[in-house]
């Protein structure tokens, strides 16, 4: 078996339905398997794949157990030696994973890989980024990074400058589309469940780092991400949800104090915001329901950050950060 294809499901049944088509439809000359972990959807997601794609192996939760959870319980069954992460809003394009996988089978040192993603437009989607830094932490507060996406040192995060036309090391590749290697995850260990939705991949990657394996992204294959489908259903939650990872990122692998520092940030990052969405509120451009959601969610975004958010330690178990491994070919 060369590649296990692992995508996670949360009330996405068309774009599902999509992503499978083109997976069986544009993948060539490699031996796969489809694994489809459904976090207890009521969108009729699940009989959609029972009754049009019989091949795919199933696994039903009965509640939503998030990104890294979910995909852990398709890691542990999976059998090839390619695990490929994929979201369930893309569609492939051009046999894309199995020129990722002849690649990666090229690049040995390469633990995780990313491909090039397009938006619905075919415009660039600018995926692989930086760790976080309360450098970058700084550049997000004060909206210099999106005044300037060109500027090398303003997008630096994000890598906005950059057309992705060419394969190059990075820190961390985006988890909708992200081929692991499997003998890296035993060493490595699998995602961190503390990371419910959001930077869990940029956790991954790190502790890939730290043991020796390279993060590469590769432009060989292709695909389009619409993006955030899942998170859309739930927008002012999932706008915590994703600040939240990234404290939780600052409190696992940088100093005590750097970690206060960036809540600090976190805080001015959403009170710097609320005034946007406060006039949003009280426009008459049909957005006053949006508004006023957007604009609490970031009173209690400023107030959480401000104090630690301190939820974030007790969460689930300490996941390894693989500081004493190094890399084992």
């Amino acid at each position: 078996m060369d590649v296990s294809i692992i995508i996670v499901n949360y009330n996405t049944k068309d774009v599902l339905r999509d992503c499978l088509e083109s997976i069986y439809e544009q993948t060539r000359q490699v031996h796969f398997e489809v694994i489809v972990v459904d976090n207890a959807s009521a969108d009729g997601s699940v009989n959609m794949i029972k009754d049009c794609f019989s091949k795919v192996i199933l696994i039903e939760n009965s509640e939503n157990r998030g990104f890294a959870a979910a995909n852990n319980q398709g890691i542990k069954i999976a059998k090839a030696r390619y695990l490929l992460l994929l979201n369930s809003d893309t569609v492939i394009l051009d046999d894309a994973i199995r020129k990722t996988v002849e690649f990666a089978d090229s690049h040995k040192e390469a633990g995780i890989l990313g491909c090039r993603v397009l938006n619905p437009d075919s415009s660039l989607q600018p995926t692989c980024f930086m760790f976080p830094s309360l450098l970058n932490a700084v550049l997000l507060t004060s909206y210099l990074n999106n005044l300037f996406p060109r500027n090398r040192f303003f997008g630096r995060e994000q890598m906005t400058w950059w057309d992705r036309t060419d394969e190059r090391e990075v820190d961390v590749v985006t988890g909708c589309f992200m081929l692991v290697r499997k003998t890296a995850i035993k060493q490595v260990g699998e995602m961190d469940t503390r990371f419910f939705m959001y930077a869990e991949e940029t956790d991954w990657c790190y502790r890939f780092k730290q043991a020796d394996w390279k993060i590469m992204f590769t432009p060989v294959g292709e695909i389009i991400h619409a993006g955030g489908c899942s998170a859309k259903q739930m927008k002012p939650k999932m706008v915590l949800q994703l600040r939240a990872s990234v404290l939780l990122f600052f409190k696992k692998h940088r100093t005590r104090l750097s970690y206060r520092v960036a809540c600090l940030f976190m805080s001015l990052f959403f009170l710097l915001r609320i005034p946007y969405w406060l006039e949003r509120a009280v426009s008459s451009h049909g957005t006053q329901k949006l508004g006023w959601q957007m604009a609490r969610a970031y009173g209690v975004g400023a107030f959480k950050a401000l104090f630690g958010w301190q939820a974030l330690c007790a969460k689930n178990r300490q996941t390894p950060t693989s500081n004493s491994l190094r890399r084992q070919d």
